[in-house]
């Protein structure tokens, strides 16, 4: 525990070893940049927002091999702080792994550097490229994590279809995918797109599709998204999402690492670890009306949208 602990909280950064890493800063963003969705992911979040969740999550080319070990000591410094920290431990108890922490953890206290609130603003960017399939993400403002209306927005989506839960599989069950294969004869994905922070959200679509056909798909998804904001959903098909959340939300935590990395997310945001029970039951308790209401604020909010590919025949967001 004690190399353990030193190796997160007392790194050294030594010019060196900082200055072998460049080259591997390059290959590890050449080989990311390989999937269409990184990037379409990267500019949708650029997009979407002024400042904080705009920023890359790959170091941009005009800072590679710019970066000393003197500013990351620096960032260190004023972000590896006790207020910005959890230790979590499974099959340990508690008096033990706070002994280890008094013992070896050598962290400064206090909550660090603060960091300006995401501001979502709403944007687009293109990709223009010779792919003949097109990745296109078209999202609004969501919900921030732990609030009820990120329960409500989690159930939409599983409701729209999540993505297919079986390799290679079709999801013809899913509203998304209907709905496309009524508008188009060729090869698709639809899915609805979620993603939850301490302080925003975004929630919409992502399709793929064959550049010639992308308009048909992308408006034949957010037709689909505007019926279930007129109410045309049922009962039943909300609690069929509300089961696939759950077991998806169960499964994930079967594992130690699962658990580990969903107390530390939740510790980090929070400050408290909500049960999986209990967990179940805020699914549980999210009504048919608030499905409506979270697909109303998509289509009424302001829209981002990314895409990449062959973009001829790709919709701009003023056309949509």
């Amino acid at each position: 525990m004690e190399y353990l602990l030193n190796v997160t909280t007392a790194s050294e950064f030594r010019p060196w070893e900082v200055a072998d890493l460049q080259p591997k800063l390059k290959v590890d963003k050449a080989i990311a940049y390989q999937s269409p969705q990184v990037g379409v992911l990267e500019n949708l979040h650029a997009a979407a927002y002024k400042n904080a969740l705009a920023n890359p999550l790959y170091c941009p080319d005009y800072r590679v091999g710019k970066i000393t070990s003197e500013q990351l000591h620096h960032f260190v410094q004023n972000n590896f702080t006790s207020g910005r920290m959890a230790l979590v431990g499974i099959g340990v108890k508690h008096s033990d792994l706070k002994k280890v922490a008094e013992q070896f953890l050598n962290i400064r206290s206090g909550a660090g550097a603060s960091g300006a609130k995401a501001v979502y603003r709403g944007g687009e960017i293109r990709k223009q490229n010779g792919d003949s399939l097109v990745h296109a993400a078209i999202v609004a403002e969501g919900a921030a994590v732990g609030s009820a209306e990120a329960n409500a927005f989690s159930v939409l989506q599983h409701v729209l279809g999540a993505g297919p839960l079986v390799k290679r599989g079709s999801c013809v069950t899913n509203k998304l995918s209907q709905a496309v294969a009524k508008a188009t004869s060729q090869p698709f994905d639809a899915s609805a797109f979620n993603v939850n922070y301490s302080d925003s959200g975004l929630f919409g679509i992502y399709t793929i599709s064959q550049a010639a056909n992308t308009g048909e798909v992308i408006k034949a998804a957010l037709n689909q998204v505007k019926a279930v904001a007129q109410g045309g959903v049922t009962d039943a098909e909300v609690t069929t999402a509300k089961n696939k959340l759950k077991a998806n939300y169960l499964m994930s935590v079967e594992t130690a690492q699962g658990l580990l990395n969903e107390i530390g997310s939740e510790s980090l945001v929070s400050g408290t670890h909500t049960s999986p029970s209990a967990v179940a039951q805020k699914i549980d308790s999210v009504a048919t009306a608030d499905v409506v209401n979270a697909a109303k604020k998509f289509v009424s909010g302001k829209k981002s949208m990314a895409a990449s590919g062959d973009l001829g025949h790709t919709p701009f967001l003023d056309e949509l």
